[in-house]
């Protein structure tokens, strides 16, 4: 029997009834009605909107307050005035942590989707004093769960298509099958809301949902299933039929049914490309203590769907936001746009010679699917033991550091499966376990790859100084770690899960910097090891390099600044070695962003290159031994603080990161000045090598915008601080917390205008008017701002000694070079069965030639199709189309396709030299 029909008509009045006292964690509404004539003063519209929500007289007054604002600020509101009022509601309501309403119900008042309200939330900050942080931060959240339960619906839905029989669009038709599918996907939502503390984790909620879906194949009759997942649970269906409850007390005894079925459970991880093991210890740990608090895991019958309603119904009115089971029903307050799907990414078609086969698209679960199969791939050679060259590096050194690595992976093992528990899910420390382990061995993969570096740098092999250097291998390790929280999703800044501001941090965000504290690391160690381990790991994604880069920015913009850094430590040794001696000079702002520096070089010794670091290949001195001996002092001198490697390193690519943004803030707000923006970075460039102590507790972004409103003040240019943070709003990578909430004075915050007239002005006032003066500062140099700081070992790379040629390696034998097209290139899959040699020499001597005699003769006639991929096979099949033809006619078209592409590359760099000279 399929489950029950639920009652589809749950009426609002029921949702308002209950909602008063469901929520336990917010403050509890009145039970009184608001009173109509205390409201006399305000639109009767107004009040009836807030008598069907249940608000409070206070959230009434203060929503009419904040609608009265917006009115006054807002030019023309183009959504209408009740939509604005439930707007004004929702952020009344959440600022003052009254639990009146669900942003459902608000949804269903004011006929808006979810996309639809977000956005117009976010409009009222026409001030940038209507939307607290708190509401912000409520609102982000709120927008990642709905995002992630939206593509959670929609693999749900292509899933139950492959498994049902008579699965259908057809809302009407097959009631029995759309029922039994309702009270799954109900199921789901419920098992997520009560085993994860973040709902917004889509892979664990991913997992979770395959686990349900188990549990309700195996109990479907077989007429409804599909016969693939009809003949992976035949052994179940093969135990004693199920007796009705009325004749329960009659029925034979029959043997208990296993908890977990791992023949169905593989199936459906094969189909959906996740990993079996996770699956299952998902099912263990966190999915069958959530059947037993239902007392459904024996059970052979399907729960009943009322029950299961009424359960899901109240943890959905205590957690006050989206109602999920609307996805199922397609109601209009979840549903997207069409022309808004634009993250299902499709790729071009891929021509086999027997048939077409589409690639699936790129959803963002078949995304992180992927990127954890290529994660896993990349360390199946590591274990979980220090490798045998490892172990001879740790054999070689001084004191043997194997113990103590050992030891303190251990601990650290321990204290980071907690806190993931304790974050994601009081169930998830086995998760927390797995997670740990991915790290480790990637830890040990990178060391190994980072001593034969050094090895093969400085000709030692002894590197005892380094390997017993604690605070080096705690910082390796979180890097690892935060690859692989970063590679399962966990950790991410696509939706603004980093805590810039000083309110308090989400407790279930396990973005960057929450390792950090995990493992008890300071950021500007952590800083260190970042560039070293993306050098020495070639097979992380783009994106996870990205990410490291991120985190790095992260650091010099703000986490490296704050009261108990090291980095103000170094600075004042800086300071007191003398003034001539500076952090990194102006002077070397032009010069490319190029060192030799590694991490044993940042850990090791604060010393200069001039000092103590070999070039690349450089034969060994008895200064190479610097990694396993400190550096020793020159006799007859006053002992004095050497300059750190770390320090200058970090100020340099601080000083590029700051102008960068500067430049992208001064294009958006001074194109029509240019002759400004060296000024303003001159006085920040001055700020942060001079007056370093304004960023301590604070952000990077803060100072820059003091800087270029002190500028435009003094050359009567008209740039007011609404204008600058609006525009900043809009730049990558901000948050509104940088300017509504900055350090005043010791436990004051207030907003940007505050900190620059009692604090950036009162330091720099003398500064900042010698730019108003006959004989200004001297401007300082702009930096060279290279492309990106980092290769993406992914890259196309040029090889050496041609313009024209470019080579991308496969990342892995594991991926079709099909998976890999790219949209606007060809690729040429060498490695498949190519042909003659004399193939070869005709590419070579069409790319090598000067004459172009050879291209012309190959434009001629009409231009083919571009192809979205070339192979060459022996019988001249061509796989793009299936057709035969002359294996060189064949050949001939393609190398024009490659060298038409070849021109639009050299053309494409000629203007981009071009601009790079004018600049």
């Amino acid at each position: 029997m399929p489950p029950k029909k639920r009652n589809s008509g749950t009426t609002q009045s029921k949702e308002l009834k209950s909602a008063e006292s469901a929520s336990p964690d917010k403050k509890e509404s009145p039970k009184l009605t608001l009173s109509a004539k205390k409201h006399r003063d305000k639109d009767a519209e107004f009040v009836t909107l807030c008598k069907s929500l249940h608000v409070t007289d206070l959230v009434c007054d203060r929503a009419w307050t904040l609608w009265k604002t917006v009115q006054d600020s807002m030019n023309e509101i183009a959504d209408s005035e009740k939509r604005v009022w439930g707007a004004c509601l929702f952020v009344s309501g959440a600022d003052m942590d009254v639990a009146c309403f669900t942003l459902t119900q608000v949804l269903k008042e004011v006929s808006l989707n979810v996309k639809q309200f977000v956005d117009l939330v976010r409009k009222l900050d026409v001030n940038l004093d209507t939307i607290s942080t708190k509401v912000n931060s409520a609102l982000t959240r709120l927008e990642k769960k709905y995002n992630v339960t939206l593509a959670l619906y929609q693999r749900f839905e292509k899933t139950c298509k492959k498994i049902f029989a008579l699965v259908s669009d057809d809302h009407v038709s097959f009631p029995r099958e759309r029922e039994t599918m309702r009270s799954c996907w109900t199921m789901f939502l419920l098992a997520k809301g009560r085993a994860l503390q973040m709902e917004d984790d889509l892979v664990i909620s991913f997992q979770l949902l395959l686990c349900t879906l188990e549990s309700f194949i195996k109990r479907c009759p077989p007429d409804l299933l599909q016969p693939h997942y009809k003949s992976a649970i035949s052994k179940i269906q093969s135990l004693p039929t199920r007796t009705s409850r009325r004749n329960q007390s009659k029925a034979k005894f029959r043997p208990p049914e296993p908890e977990v079925d791992l023949q169905l459970l593989k199936t459906l991880c094969e189909e959906n490309e996740c990993n079996t093991e996770e699956v299952k210890n998902v099912y263990q740990t966190s999915f069958l203590t959530f059947l037993d608090s239902l007392d459904f895991s024996r059970s052979s019958d399907f729960p009943q769907a009322n029950d299961l309603n009424q359960q899901y119904e109240e943890h959905y009115l205590k957690s006050r936001d989206v109602d999920g089971r609307l996805f199922f029903d397609g109601d209009e307050t979840v549903l997207v746009p069409k022309i808004e799907i634009s993250q299902v990414e499709r790729t071009p078609k891929k021509n086999l010679p027997d048939e077409d086969v589409l690639i699936p698209p790129q959803t963002p679960i078949r995304a992180a699917m992927t990127s954890i199969q290529q994660l896993k791939g990349d360390l199946t050679s590591s274990g979980d033991q220090p490798s045998t060259n490892l172990a001879t590096y740790f054999k070689n050194c001084t004191v043997d550091p194997t113990q103590a690595v050992l030891k303190r992976l251990e601990t650290l093992g321990q204290a980071f499966s907690q806190r993931f528990g304790q974050a994601v899910g009081p169930r998830c420390v086995v998760l927390g376990w797995q997670r740990f382990k991915l790290g480790v061995r990637l830890y040990y993969k990178v060391m190994e790859a980072m001593l034969k570096s050094e090895e093969k740098r400085l000709s030692v092999q002894n590197f005892s100084k380094l390997l017993n250097d604690s605070t080096f291998h705690t910082s390796l390790l979180a890097c690892a770690l935060e690859v692989v929280m970063a590679t399962y999703g966990e950790s991410s800044f696509k939706t603004g899960g980093y805590n810039h501001g000083g309110g308090d941090p989400v407790e279930t965000d396990v973005c960057f910097p929450w390792i950090l504290d995990v493992v008890n690391l300071a950021a500007f160690d952590f800083y260190k090891v970042i560039e070293s381990f993306i050098k020495a790991e070639p097979t992380l994604s783009k994106d996870i390099v990205k990410h490291l880069e991120t985190c790095e920015n992260l650091i010099m913009e703000r986490i490296a600044w704050r009261t108990d850094s090291s980095l103000f430590e170094l600075l004042r040794q800086e300071h007191e070695g003398g003034a001539a001696e500076q952090v990194e000079t102006p002077a070397s702002f032009s010069q490319p962003l190029q060192h030799n520096h590694t991490a044993a070089d940042l850990y090791l010794s604060p010393m200069r290159p001039g000092q103590r670091v070999l070039p690349p290949e450089s034969p060994a001195t008895p200064s190479s031994q610097a990694a396993s001996q400190p550096p020793s002092q020159p006799s007859g001198q006053t002992p004095r603080h050497p300059k750190s490697n770390s320090l200058s390193l970090f100020y340099k690519k601080l000083y590029r990161l700051a102008y960068t943004r500067l430049k992208i803030l001064c294009s958006y707000l001074l194109s029509s000045h240019p002759e400004l923006e060296p000024i303003i970075w001159t006085l920040f460039q001055h700020t942060l090598q001079h007056e370093h102590e304004l960023m301590r507790d604070r952000h990077l972004d803060q100072l820059m915008m003091s800087a270029m409103y002190a500028i435009c003040k003094v050359k009567s240019v008209d740039l007011r601080f609404k204008t600058i943070v609006t525009a900043y709003k809009n730049m990558p990578n901000t948050n509104q917390e940088t300017f509504k909430h900055v350090l005043i004075t010791e436990g004051h915050y207030d907003s940007i205008i505050v900190f620059y007239n009692q604090v950036f002005m009162q330091k720099l006032k003398t500064n900042i008017l010698q730019y108003a003066s006959t004989r200004p500062p001297t401007l300082s140099p702009i930096p060279q701002i290279p492309r990106s700081p980092y290769k993406f070992p992914n890259s196309p790379l040029r090889v050496p000694g041609s313009n024209n040629v470019y080579i991308s390696p496969l990342k892995s034998p594991r991926m079709s070079p099909g998976i890999m097209t790219p949209r606007s290139r060809m690729l040429v899959s060498i490695g498949e069965s190519f042909g003659l040699s004399n193939r070869f020499q005709k590419i070579n001597q069409m790319v090598n030639s000067s004459d172009r005699s050879l291209k012309r003769s190959l434009d001629l006639g009409s231009t083919p199709k571009p192809l979205k991929r070339l192979r060459f096979d022996v019988d001249g099949q061509d796989e793009a189309d299936g057709s035969k033809s002359g294996g060189d006619s064949t050949l001939i078209q393609k190398l024009a396709e490659m060298s038409s592409t070849r021109s639009r590359m050299q053309e494409q760099k000629m203007k981009e030299d071009a601009e790079s000279r004018k600049k």
